[in-house]
């Protein structure tokens, strides 16, 4: 496996985001995993996980919100993204992969326990199953923007669309993909940010990889351990929050499956963030940020 890693002169002064990075390595030492850990060493865990193509630095409104709440923040970049080492082919990447990689960095070299999981996009696809295959590591989960697809059920037209743009796009301009997904503007310094991950399309192979690893079909490859984290997750009597927002026409109406079918999430007065496009985080990182204190102060 060919591994490219950003150097880190590209992550000198990007606004906001002043934390210190820290590594564990992964895949019998092949792979460098970057996270973030902010906040109190011994409060509750927060595990913010970003999906495609951001990483870390989506949470930077967030984190010092909940570091305020006495919640330890831990924000690790998935392989492909953010600080995190890259393999530069395409087929080096899978589902199955991309939660082993997270379950031995956050589990077997970081011992995270009682996390509460907040999970956007492709955070909440990898984060659930990590619910769903090793439950009694979580006190609680609030998805946002996101699910855990089966491919039994049809995905959205703009999903789909999105799907063809990644494969076809000559280039693949992640910072202008992020800002296209907010509802706010995004100033150019942030769509460098974001950008910034990736210093030539050489290093895209996972941000491209991604799209097409959504299980869109019954018999796709990850179709069976999806359907067993649901059986998982229907028993989930833990809490569990589902905080979308009003904006977003890839995940919108996602909830719902949510809120009917885990046990955790009854009772809960699910909330519906105003103004949030795709990234949420970007758009009302302060609203949501609150909204996850409030629940890991309520349970």
């Amino acid at each position: 496996m060919d591994v490219l890693r950003t150097p880190d002169e590209r992550f000198a002064g990007l606004p906001d985001y002043p934390f210190a990075p820290h590594y564990v390595e992964v895949d019998g030492g092949r792979l460098r995993v970057h996270y973030l850990d902010e906040g109190p060493a011994d409060g509750p865990v927060v595990l913010l996980m970003h999906g495609e193509p951001s990483w870390s630095f989506l949470y930077r409104r967030m984190i010092p919100v909940l570091a305020g709440a006495g919640l330890r923040c831990v924000a690790p970049d998935l392989v492909g993204f953010g600080r995190s080492d890259k393999p530069a082919a395409r087929e080096d990447y899978s589902y199955a992969r991309h939660v082993a990689w997270m379950r031995e960095a956050l589990f077997d070299r970081l011992g995270l326990t009682g996390v509460t999981l907040v999970g956007q996009d492709w955070g909440g696809l990898i984060g659930l199953r990590l619910v769903g295959e090793h439950p009694d590591r979580f006190a609680r989960v609030v998805a946002a923007n996101t699910g855990l697809p089966t491919g039994d059920t049809p995905m959205s037209e703009a999903f789909l669309a999105w799907q063809r743009f990644s494969q076809e796009t000559p280039e693949f301009p992640v910072g202008r993909i992020v800002a296209g997904g907010c509802r706010t503007d995004v100033a150019p310094e942030v769509v460098a940010a974001y950008d910034a991950p990736f210093p030539s399309d050489a290093f895209t192979a996972g941000a491209r990889a991604f799209p097409v690893l959504v299980p869109t079909s019954p018999d796709d490859p990850a179709a069976p351990a999806n359907r067993a984290a649901w059986e998982t997750l229907a028993g989930w009597d833990r809490p569990f929050l589902t905080a979308f927002s009003d904006g977003d026409p890839i995940t919108g109406g996602g909830e719902a499956i949510f809120q009917r079918t885990i046990p955790g999430a009854q009772g809960h007065t699910h909330p519906t963030i105003a103004g949030g496009g795709h990234f949420l985080q970007e758009d009302c990182g302060h609203e949501l940020a609150q909204v996850v204190a409030d629940f890991v102060a309520a349970t």
